[in-house]
């Protein structure tokens, strides 16, 4: 199982991750943020893809499901009720509507629209500068 791995030692909060989301999905919203912390310091906010996910507990029409094959928390908008439990039930505060019509739910999908077999491609690794986003491969 993959997951993505920030480094914010090495963040210099460029946005170059959240312009290549946004490219990735051809979207006016990005599926990650970068915020500044208390310290000053950049810290790059993405899904964490659960072992647990609060938002998948909390979903009541399964728009929010844990895949058991790839452990991705994967979203599905034809099911989406909009309700935001998911939005509210995350601990991270990773989740987020879209800005336009706030009714979908922005979320890391690891851009697995981007490999012909369904594999994490997330266009964010490829391209950070300072490699302070990759991708570790975790037990399941």
């Amino acid at each position: 199982m993959y997951r993505i791995k920030i480094d914010r030692s090495r963040c210099i909060g460029c946005l170059t991750c959240v312009t290549a989301c946004v490219v990735s999905h051809e979207s006016n919203d990005a599926r990650n943020r970068v915020v500044i912390d208390s310290e000053g310091k950049c810290a790059p906010i993405f899904c964490r893809h659960c072992d647990r996910p609060e938002c998948v507990y909390t979903c009541m029409t399964g728009a929010m499901h844990k895949n058991p094959e790839n452990g991705f928390v994967e979203y599905d908008q034809e099911k989406c009720a909009s309700c935001y439990m998911c939005v509210m039930a995350c601990p991270y505060g990773v989740l987020k509507s879209d800005r336009i019509e706030h009714k979908e739910i922005m979320k890391c999908d690891m851009c697995v629209h981007r490999s012909s077999d369904g594999s994490p491609a997330p266009m964010c690794v490829e391209i950070c500068p300072m490699k302070a986003i990759t991708m570790e491969e975790v037990e399941a």
